[in-house]
């Protein structure tokens, strides 16, 4: 199996950045995109930004411009820095991984979620 476990998260100020990371280990063949989501309370999970293993990624609208994705894939570990932090980014982060473990199948993973909650 594929774990991945997040860190990073926490309090900021408006304005402030945070960098969130996301590392994966586990029975690990390959993994494919790797990247971020992110839920409200009472909405559905939502698009942060993703990353290949080549290095293309995908931002959501509402983090272009203040969002990089980032992924070392020799460390088999994902970053998001997050600048000029707002108070509706207070929520749940996930990290995300396509990989192919064990099984030889590519399937999906999460990780448990960080909470970062930016303060006005």
């Amino acid at each position: 199996q594929v774990q991945l476990v997040e860190s990073g998260g926490g309090l900021a100020q408006a304005g402030g950045s945070l960098r969130l990371s996301c590392a994966a280990s586990g029975s690990i063949f390959s993994i494919n995109a790797m990247g971020w989501y992110r839920q409200a309370p009472g909405k559905q999970r939502e698009l942060v930004a993703t990353i290949t293993s080549g290095g293309s990624t995908t931002y959501a609208d509402s983090g272009k411009g203040r969002i990089t994705i980032s992924r070392d894939n020799a460390k088999n570990t994902v970053y998001l820095q997050m600048n000029s932090l707002k108070p509706e980014d207070t929520v749940v982060y996930y990290c995300y991984a396509k990989a192919r473990g064990l099984s030889g199948y590519p399937m999906d993973y999460w990780g448990k979620g960080t909470l970062v909650t930016v303060s006005s």
